[in-house]
């Protein structure tokens, strides 16, 4: 059993919407624990560093606006294979494949506003981590 810790963001739309709770209730119900937690108002340069992947993308800008549109809650969880099944748990990024009972298919609209961020790999778990819990 591989111990991992990954990144979990939920979005401005689901703080707005008071999803935190069921949200938080979805990891902690698989066993994952929260190591590190706190919610903020994302500023650019965090913003920027964690979606540098993205920044030659038409989305780019929209994303960060929409990041910055309300508070973020950052959470740091571990777990077994905890990267994998956070990935599952969230569900297809786009909420019109993602499977019914994932957090994206129970709560999201849409592609960017879609509930939740989880790290893709251990490499990306690690500098988000670091990121957003310096």
């Amino acid at each position: 059993m591989l111990i991992e810790k990954t990144l979990v963001l939920i979005k401005p739309d689901a703080v707005k919407r008071q999803l935190v709770g069921e949200i938080i209730k979805t990891y902690e119900g698989k066993g994952l624990i929260i190591e590190k937690m706190k919610m903020i108002y994302a500023e650019d340069e965090k913003l920027k560093a964690h979606y540098a992947i993205h920044s030659q993308k038409p989305f780019y800008n929209r994303l960060l606006d929409f990041m910055k549109s309300g508070p973020v809650v950052a959470m740091a969880l571990s777990g077994a294979n905890a990267i994998e099944m956070v990935r599952i748990l969230n569900g297809n990024t786009n909420p019109c494949l993602a499977e019914s009972g994932s957090i994206r298919g129970r709560y999201a609209s849409d592609v960017t506003e879609n509930c939740v961020h989880g790290s893709d790999s251990l490499a990306s778990a690690e500098r988000e981590i670091q990121i957003w819990f310096e």
